[in-house]
């Protein structure tokens, strides 16, 4: 019996090689995406499953109110936490970023990224594999190191590195360990050490949020307690200090600076998608985009399958006379049930294969897109696959087996079954969705366009074009202030250089600090502080828009005065803010001048209220100053930043390499996630689009093949071919304009929820639509009056001699 259906299939793939091959390549294309999707989404779900503890980890995050949420902590709760509570098992402070320094052995010096701190007890919260040395020891005093295994085959190459000496931060460290990076985590450093424990001893009685915090409970039902236990450790010992310090009561303290920090805990388990303020150096996943990816993916193997089950249940009138007449020698529902399900998995399996082709082929590029390395391996992908497989086998093969399976013998051996509703309605519905599916996508795809081309042309307040942002690394025993300015008077004699300054702060990056701002009676606002040098905001074509900007010919605006920026003046509630007095960082300054917003972190983020102040007026900023900004002549701009270089690497720092960012540039950065989902939009557009083509042609042929003997006989009555054309095309029209409709609802609704997650954003214009609907139509009506103008060329006298 499968000899004679295997007969059949390949008699049948014969008699129909273009239709066959378009849809099996269509379904491929749709099982290829969704491939593409679960790679992806696999990838971004692996983070920290390899952790035994994950369950019981939480990073501590910190809401001041008004949706600033915090992933970083102050030095003081943990310990506090672990002595007066029976739920915390450990806890552990980390620095949240990763630094990128010089590490010298034996006089060789490299330069080595990704370098974390943490407390001395890290590696019970993240338990790599050791090849050298083990997790207990490796971390034991201040002046140990442990190394990843390709770190350390860099620095040593074939020596034994346990209990070799090397260079650190102007310090001695001795390497402890060696560890495995084998699986994805939140946090994957090149080297560890704890010079993390001095600051925290340093600032073991202060409230500043500096440091990661990860806790690991004894229970995870014990995480109401623990951040009801954090909170009352906030109030108790912070709040009632200062309210007391101030002669306030608790509540008058509370009116007047706003209600205390709020604890919240994130799981380790699952924290890689988590949104927002991040505490791990690794990173948050892009959730919306995984979401759109595999959203995407899905709708358009949905629309494979559609394209399938159309071009089955068309050809199923083909072959309605072999169903009748086995039915009539005794063939069962089942058994040609069975058949065509059949049939449908060697398709399946032949487009399954094919569409492991494309992502095999197509991998490299799909990695440089996503800046990933996925591979097609892994038990899980495999059962996927199979899912997958069977998923579209009852979908596209199950449903229209059982429709053709339900045939009525005398219609079928009449010649009838063309006319049966069921089979019409079943296929114009298919093709409405198709249309449907294909109106959302190039709606879609217009609008992400219009989004990020937005987002690339919009005037951000600042102009960085032409400013380079260097690395500025500090050097033991030499302040940096007092460094910047003997660099500044140098830099400014090199040609091409325009102007040099610089600032606490590097517009595009993560790189913030923030500190309450209090006036009069009004509540407190968490500020953004800008420290700069004079001509900062001139440099970067950062307007005044009132009063004046700073100056170093008022001595002032080195100690007490600052700027506002519009949305930290709109806080104070005063209609003239200027000679204001503020209260700040533990004292009174005046405003002096307005500065008109600009945009900072990124288009999808509200512009936040912002002080700008002299670097010289907080002496951390002086110690923290981490870039110099230097302004360029357009002219000769590649030789002017050669000159750059061969000073800086000369003058400056000869260790270190010259790093320099555009302004410009690095802001781009905050939107690159989004030209990602625009040009992925493109794509899936592209081949929604092709597999609509695909399907349509094969459905028009077939439809028109069933109406040539109808047409030779309209000839023969005298129809012109434009009524003919006109006659055979108005319905696939009418289903055109159907789809659109259907389309252009989900559509508009789906693209308003991700437009909301932009500050600044277009408005959903009619153009989109208008193209879609354009569009669509035209490759309707080029497709089907090609088709129909091939059939009316017929010769008459073939299909009517019989007659």
């Amino acid at each position: 019996m499968i000899l004679n259906w295997i007969k059949i299939f390949i008699y049948h793939l014969k008699q129909n090689k273009l239709f066959s091959f378009l849809n099996a390549l269509g379904l491929s294309i749709g099982i290829a995406g969704v491939i593409f999707a679960i790679l992806y989404w696999n990838e971004e779900h692996s983070y920290d499953q390899w952790n035994p503890e994950k369950d019981k980890i939480y990073a501590v995050m910190n809401d001041l109110g008004g949706g600033n949420i915090w992933a970083v902590s102050s030095a003081v709760p943990a310990p506090i936490l672990k002595a007066t509570t029976s739920y915390l098992d450990d806890y552990c402070y980390f620095k949240t970023e990763y630094s990128k320094e010089i590490i010298e052995y034996n006089g060789k010096i490299e330069v080595v990224d990704k370098i974390f701190s943490a407390q001395s007890n890290f590696f019970s919260f993240f338990p790599f594999e050791f090849v050298q040395g083990n997790r207990k020891s490796a971390l034991h005093d201040r002046n140990s190191i442990a190394f990843s295994e390709e770190t350390a085959l860099r620095l040593f190459k074939d020596e034994n590195p346990i209990g070799k000496q090397i260079k650190y931060a102007d310090k001695i460290f001795v390497v402890r360990g060696v560890y495995q990076l084998s699986e994805k985590s939140s946090v994957m450093p090149a080297a560890i050490t704890t010079i993390i424990e001095e600051g925290l001893e340093k600032n073991k009685e202060s409230w500043g949020f500096s440091y990661g915090l990860m806790l690991k409970l004894k229970k995870q039902s014990d995480t109401t307690a623990v951040i009801k236990n954090l909170d009352e450790i906030f109030i108790e010992k912070n709040y009632k200090k200062q309210a007391k310090d101030e002669g306030l009561s608790l509540e008058t303290f509370i009116k007047m600076y706003g209600e205390p920090v709020k604890a919240g805990l994130l799981p380790l388990d699952g924290s890689r998608l988590h949104q927002g303020n991040y505490p791990f150096p690794e990173g948050t996943g892009n959730l919306l985009f995984l979401r759109i990816l595999m959203g995407l993916s899905i709708l358009i193997l949905l629309l494979s399958i559609v394209n399938y089950i159309n071009l089955a249940t068309a050809n199923a009138i083909k072959r309605a006379k072999e169903v009748g007449v086995r039915k009539v020698v005794g063939a069962t529902k089942s058994q040609i049930v069975a058949q065509f399900v059949f049939e449908t998995v060697l398709i399946t399996l032949f487009s399954v294969l094919f569409a492991l082709v494309i992502v095999e082929l197509s991998l490299p590029y799909y990695n440089q897109f996503l800046n990933k390395s996925l591979v097609l391996i892994g038990t899980q992908f495999y059962l996927q696959l199979v899912l997958i497989f069977i998923l579209v086998i009852f979908v596209s093969g199950v449903l229209p087996a059982v429709y053709i399976s339900n045939f009525e013998v005398l219609k079928v051996l009449k010649g009838n079954f063309s006319r049966s509703k069921s089979g019409v309605w079943l296929r114009n519905g298919m093709l409405v969705l198709q249309f449907a599916i294909a109106t959302f996508f190039i709606v879609g795809s217009f609008i992400v366009y219009q989004q990020v081309n937005f987002m690339a042309e919009k005037d951000l307040g600042f102009k960085g074009a032409q400013v380079l942002e260097i690395s500025f690394k500090a050097k033991k025993g030499k302040g940096q202030f007092e460094r910047y300015k003997i660099i500044k008077q140098e830099v400014q004699k090199i040609k091409g250089v325009e102007d040099v300054s610089a600032g606490s702060f590097s517009i595009g990056s993560n790189e913030n600090s923030w500190a309450g701002l209090h006036y009069k009676k009004n509540k407190e606002v968490i500020t953004q502080q800008m420290g700069i040098d004079f001509g900062m905001l001139d440099l970067l074509g950062i307007q005044v828009i009132k009063g004046r900007n700073l100056t170093d010919k008022l001595a002032s605006d080195t100690i007490s005065n600052v700027l506002l920026n519009e949305a930290a003046a709109k806080t104070l509630q005063e209609e003239n803010p200027l000679n204001k007095e503020i209260a700040w960082q533990n004292g009174k300054y005046k405003v002096v001048g307005i500065v008109k917003d600009f945009n900072y972190f990124g288009l999808e983020n509200k512009i936040g209220p912002m002080i700008f102040f002299h670097i010289k007026v907080q002496e951390w900023i002086q110690k923290d100053m981490r870039n110099i900004s230097v302004k360029l002549s357009p002219k000769n701009m590649s030789q002017t930043i050669a000159d750059l270089e061969k000073f800086w690497s000369a003058k400056v720092d000869s260790e270190y390499p010259f790093e320099y960012n555009f302004v410009n540039k690095n802001f781009a950065r905050t939107y690159q996630k989004y030209e990602d989902q625009r040009n992925l939009f493109s794509l899936l557009n592209g081949i929604v689009i092709l597999i609509a083509i695909f399907g349509l042609f094969a459905l028009a042929s077939y439809s028109m093949e069933r109406r040539l003997r109808e047409i030779a006989i309209r000839k023969t009555l005298g129809a012109e071919t434009n009524i003919l054309l006109k006659e055979l095309s108005k319905q696939y029209v009418i289903f055109c304009l159907i789809g659109f409709v259907i389309g252009i609802f989900p559509a508009y609704l789906l693209l308003q929820k991700w437009l909301e997650n932009f500050a600044f954003h277009i408005d959903i214009p009619v153009l989109p639509f208008a193209i879609a609907f354009v569009s669509l139509l035209f490759l309707t009506l080029t497709i089907v009056l090609a088709k129909a103008y091939q059939v009316t060329k017929i010769d008459v006298l073939h299909y009517l001699k019989y007659e």
